[in-house]
């Protein structure tokens, strides 16, 4: 009996904890058919929907999908009671950008959550900002391994190009090639892969190196290509860039420099005056540098010297024409040919004087000049232009004429004096007929001397007074005949005087002896 009881107190406890199931209405209620939900009441829908609500904090990052693209904002659903908002300006790390541009309706991407409920009681969330946070651990990794990053050029800046890196990486111009380019606009929308050089997370700052990238991939290459260099082997290559020193000339995956001085054989004052970026020329190599990869080119080694030229052509003593360069307080330049300047000193300007060239000369002005010197090791011509022209006259001196003594009037005076025959006779007939003893006295013409008047008493047969009767003179062959060595000219004139008197006191004898 006690069994009995047992039993039946067993079958009490446990029928209070089945009679629930049976009485109660509500399963028999809810059951559905397979595949479909049972209906909650609405106590049970509140907590579902909280269970199903995420609980979101500020710089958490969550993935949502696109359902609206507006022109200030895009809404994205992730599952909160409303979409979150992305403000154009956290799309992407471009500026001024169409948010259509960036993402499409469907698209499923990362935010980062700015703001869990602004005044409007809306998330904020940021595109860019979970693009950031992602990109920061990529990039620390990739510096650290020592591998490079690739990413589109999407804006030029003072001093270099902007990156998409996942955040704005900055490339200086200097480290964009091999080369330092100057025109940075054409690699806007390129990919460039370079090598991360600085990372400062705090400062938000990324530097990249495209040249570190280009030098180690091409550094087995360049290498063996130096070594294959010469000098003074003949290459041809193409003109990359341009600087103000010089020209870089791509030989074939390796630049050389031909620098200012070695463009032409004449003055260059930039590059630009000779080559153009994209043209082909011959240079030579005038030295490798193996351990520091450069390689010194020459343009006018592959041209012919102009020097040697014109030491063929203008010879010392040649006269050539020249145009005025420049000039300086010590003379001119003249420009004789292509590349060739000769220095005119100042004191071979002119015959006359020169102060200054400035005063005779202009520059541009062309010249006449002689071909003096040409020394072709030292580069210099030595030119003359006084030496051509025509050297002017004299002036005359003058004389000073001396003064002559005054003479008086008179006959024209001679040294020599011819005597005429008749004259003569008529002078040994006087003296033969001359009675001897008599008062006259003989009158003998010396050099220099006058006649002397004779005696009165003295005459003989002359007729009235002993005043009017002058003595007759007797002329000796030494008196009229002339000698070698003459008297001055004022004796000269004296004896013209006598002669005169003798000639006119013949006269008179004559006219008595009739």
């Amino acid at each position: 009996m006690s069994d009995e009881m047992t039993v039946a107190s067993e079958e009490e406890q446990e029928a209070p904890a089945a009679a629930p199931v049976d009485e109660a209405p509500e399963p028999a209620a809810t059951e559905t058919k397979a595949g479909e939900q049972p209906d909650l009441t609405p106590e049970e829908l509140i907590a579902a929907l909280e269970a199903s609500f995420r609980d979101f904090k500020d710089g958490d990052i969550v993935e949502g999908e696109v359902v609206k693209i507006d022109r200030d904002e895009v809404l994205l659903d992730i599952g909160y009671k409303s979409e979150g908002v992305i403000p154009s300006k956290e799309l992407s790390i471009r500026h001024d950008v169409d948010p259509s541009q960036v993402v499409k309706v469907g698209d499923r991407i990362e935010a980062l959550v700015l703001q869990k409920e602004d005044k409007e009681g809306r998330l904020i969330l940021s595109k860019k900002r979970a693009q950031y946070e992602r990109a920061w651990g990529r990039i620390e990794e990739v510096m650290h391994s020592g591998q490079t990053i690739t990413g589109p050029v999407i804006e030029v800046v003072k001093g270099g190009l902007i990156l998409d890196i996942g955040l704005r990486g900055f490339l200086p111009a200097s480290l964009v090639d091999l080369r330092r380019v100057r025109d940075l606009q054409p690699f806007v929308g390129q990919e460039l892969e370079a090598k991360i050089i600085e990372l400062d997370r705090n400062r938000n700052n990324v530097v990249l190196s495209r040249r570190a990238f280009l030098e180690e991939s091409q550094s087995e290459g360049r290498k063996t290509f130096l070594q294959s260099l010469q000098k003074g082997e003949r290459r041809k290559g193409t003109v990359s860039s341009i600087v103000n020193f010089g020209a870089f000339v791509d030989l074939g995956g390796v630049d050389g420099l031909v620098h200012v001085s070695e463009l032409s054989w004449k003055h260059v004052d930039h590059p630009q005056e000779v080559v153009a970026v994209g043209q082909e020329v011959e240079v030579e190599v005038l030295d490798v540098d193996l351990e520091r990869e450069r390689v010194s080119l020459s343009l006018k080694a592959t041209q012919e010297d102009p020097w040697k030229e014109f030491e063929r052509t203008s010879q010392a003593g040649s006269v050539i024409t020249g145009t005025v360069t420049k000039l300086v307080p010590f003379g001119a330049f003249v420009r004789v040919a292509q590349g060739i300047e000769g220095l005119v000193h100042i004191s071979e300007i002119s015959h006359e004087h020169v102060d200054s060239p400035e005063s005779v000369l202009q520059v541009g002005q062309e010249v006449q000049v002689k071909v003096i010197d040409v020394d072709v090791s030292r580069r210099r011509v030595s030119l003359s232009m006084r030496q051509v022209a025509a050297a002017p006259p004299k002036p005359k001196e003058i004389e000073v004429e001396k003064e002559e003594p005054e003479h008086e009037a008179g006959p024209e005076m001679s040294t020599a004096i011819e005597v005429p025959q008749e004259i003569l006779d008529a002078v040994a007939e006087a003296e033969s007929t001359t009675v001897p003893g008599s008062a006259v006295a003989d009158v003998v013409v010396a050099d220099g001397e006058q006649p002397a008047e004779a005696d009165a008493s003295g005459g003989a047969g002359a007729p009235g007074s002993a005043e009017e009767a002058p003595a007759e003179p007797v002329v000796t062959p030494e008196a009229v005949a002339p000698t070698e060595e003459a008297e001055p000219e004022a004796e000269t004139a004296d004896e013209e005087v006598s002669l005169e008197a003798i000639l006119q006191d013949l006269k008179r004898r004559e006219g008595r002896s009739e």
